[in-house]
C-alpha cells in the first residue's frame, strides 16, 4: 500500500476488542494510517488478561505491546508506531456528548455502544478524514452502518477466496490411458509424467485415474517424481467406504507425512478415521492425543455449567468418546483388540481432553488429533504446529463452513489459514470428504435441511 500524502488520506482505523483478541499484533497492520483504541476496550482486555485461553494469551500480549510502544508517553495523545511507513496510536475516552449517542439511540449503555461513540465522535471532529471502525463482531459492524460509520472486517489472515480450498487434494483424471492403469496396478507404482505429461504437480496430492475400462486410486510421491496405486486398507477394524476415505486413510498412515487436514460435513467419517488411523500406529508413537477446543453453548463460560470440572466438560467430550465406543465395538469383549483399547486409555497412552488442557506440552513422539479445528484462529494453529517435536504427527479435522465461534468464518478460521497457506508442502496433505457415511437420515440432514 503507497503511502498517503498528507493527513487528509491517512484513515482513522477503531479497533474493537473482537479485533485485538483475534491477533494481538492487529494495530501494526494498518500500513500508515492512524490506529485508535476505545477505553473500553482496554477495559475488556482487563477481563480477559486471566487464564490460560489463546484471547487470554492475547489480551496479555496486546497490553505489553501498548505499553512498549508508549513508553513514557501518554497514551490519550496521539503516538507514533514503530517504523517509517507506520501511523500513529491513541487510546480515546468515551463520548456521550456525540450529537449522534449510540447509547441513546440503541436505548442500553453496553460496551458496544460505548465503542461505537468513540468512531461516531472521531467522525464528527475530524471530518477531513475517513474513520473505519474495525471488528470482527458482524452485529457491531451492523449497527455501526446503521449510524452511518464505515465498518469493516479484519482482513489480515483472512482467506480471499474459499472456493480455491475446494481443489485442494484430490484430483480427477478422465480419459486415462488404461495401459497406464494396468501398470499401475501391476507394479504398484508409474512415472507421474506417464500420466500427469506436463501438467503442475502438487505435493501429496490424491488422483482419482479413469479410462473407459477401468480405473484406479493415486498418490503422488514427490519425492520419487511417481505416482503410487492407493488401496483400500483396514485400520483397527475400520474400512474406507469411498475413494475420498481411503486417501484421508492414506495420509493418515503415511509416515512420510506429518501434518494432515480433513475437511469434510458432519457425518463423513473425519474423527473416526483419524482416531482410527492414530490406533494401528499406536506401536509408533509415546501417546496419542484426541483434543478439541471447547466452544460453550451461547458462548458463555462453562463456569455456567453445573458440577464440577469433569462434568462441566464431558459434554463437549463425549462426541470423542462416542468414536472411540465405536471402533472398539468393532471387536468382542473378550477380543484383544477391545482390552487393548481399555488398556491404553487406562494407561493415558490414549488420552481424549480439551485443547486447552493440551497447550504448552511438548509435542514430541505423540499423534495429535485435534477435532473442529474450525473453530481455532489462525494462531492457534500456529501454536499447535509450532510445539510440534521429533517424530510426531498432527491430523486437524473439521469443517470450515460450520462455525461455533462467534468472531471467526469461514474464510478467518484457522482450519481455512492452514489449508490455504501450508498447501502443496511435502510434509503436509489435504483430503476434502463429500459423501455422508454416517446413515441416510444424516445425508438427509445435510443435504436438504
Amino acid at each position: 500500500m503507497p503511502r498517503a500524502k498528507s493527513d487528509k488520506d491517512r484513515k482513522i482505523f477503531v479497533l474493537d476488542t473482537s479485533v485485538i483478541l483475534y491477533a494481538h499484533n492487529s494495530i501494526m497492520n494498518f500500513a500508515e494510517h492512524d490506529v485508535v483504541i476505545p477505553i473500553t476496550v482496554l477495559e475488556e482486555l482487563d477481563q480477559f488478561k486471566k487464564g490460560n485461553d489463546t484471547k487470554n494469551f492475547e489480551a496479555r500480549e496486546f497490553i505489553r505491546l501498548l505499553d512498549k510502544l508508549s513508553q513514557d508517553q501518554r497514551i490519550d495523545q496521539w503516538t507514533p508506531l514503530n517504523g517509517k511507513t507506520k501511523g500513529n496510536f491513541k487510546v480515546m475516552m468515551n463520548h456521550p456528548e456525540n450529537e449522534r449517542n449510540a447509547i441513546e439511540i440503541f436505548g442500553e449503555e453496553k460496551n458496544d455502544h460505548k465503542i461505537l461513540n468513540v468512531a461516531v465522535h472521531l467522525q464528527e471532529t475530524e471530518k477531513s478524514r475517513k474513520v473505519i471502525l474495525v471488528s470482527k463482531d458482524i452485529n457491531l459492524r451492523l449497527k455501526a452502518k446503521s449510524l452511518n460509520v464505515h465498518a469493516e472486517d479484519y482482513e489480515t489472515g483472512k482467506i480471499k477466496n474459499i472456493t480455491e480450498l475446494e481443489n485442494t487434494g484430490k484430483y480427477v483424471m478422465e480419459s486415462v490411458d488404461p495401459d497406464a492403469i494396468n501398470k499401475l496396478y501391476e507394479q504398484g507404482y508409474i512415472e507421474a509424467k506417464l500420466v500427469l505429461g506436463t501438467r503442475k504437480r502438487k505435493s501429496n496430492a490424491y488422483y482419482i485415474l479413469k479410462s473407459d475400462k477401468n480405473s484406479v486410486l493415486a498418490f503422488y510421491n514427490s519425492e520419487e517424481n511417481v505416482l503410487e496405486r492407493v488401496d483400500k486398507r483396514l485400520a483397527y477394524n475400520i474400512k474406507p467406504k469411498n475413494a475420498e476415505q481411503t486417501f484421508a486413510l492414506h495420509a493418515i498412515m503415511n509416515p512420510a507425512i506429518k501434518l494432515v487436514s480433513i475437511q469434510g460435513v458432519a457425518g463423513t467419517g473425519k474423527t473416526l478415521l483419524a482416531l482410527a488411523g492414530a490406533l494401528e500406529q499406536r506401536r509408533e508413537y509415546k501417546q496419542v492425543f484426541l483434543a478439541r477446543p471447547i466452544v460453550p453453548l451461547s458462548n458463555k463460560d462453562i463456569g455456567y455449567l453445573p458440577g464440577d470440572i469433569k462434568s462441566k466438560l464431558n459434554p463437549y467430550m463425549e462426541p470423542l468418546w462416542d468414536n472411540l465406543k465405536f471402533i472398539q465395538n468393532q471387536y468382542k469383549e473378550t477380543d484383544k483388540e477391545y482390552q487393548k483399547i481399555t488398556e491404553l486409555v487406562n494407561q493415558e497412552k490414549l488420552v481424549i481432553q480439551p485443547l486447552a488442557y493440551i497447550r504448552g506440552r511438548s509435542l514430541s513422539n505423540i499423534f495429535f488429533i485435534v477435532d473442529e479445528a474450525q473453530n481455532l484462529t489462525p494462531h492457534e494453529i500456529k501454536t499447535i504446529i509450532s510445539r510440534a517435536g521429533e517424530n510426531t504427527k498432527i491430523i486437524f479435522t473439521g469443517d470450515v463452513f460450520q462455525i461455533d465461534t462467534p468472531y471467526l468464518d469461514s474464510q478467518s478460521n484457522g482450519l481455512s489459514y492452514l489449508i490455504d497457506r501450508v498447501k502443496d508442502h511435502p510434509l503436509y496433505a489435504h483430503i476434502k470428504l463429500e459423501k455422508g457415511e454416517r446413515s441416510e437420515l444424516a445425508n438427509l440432514a445435510n443435504e436438504l435441511l
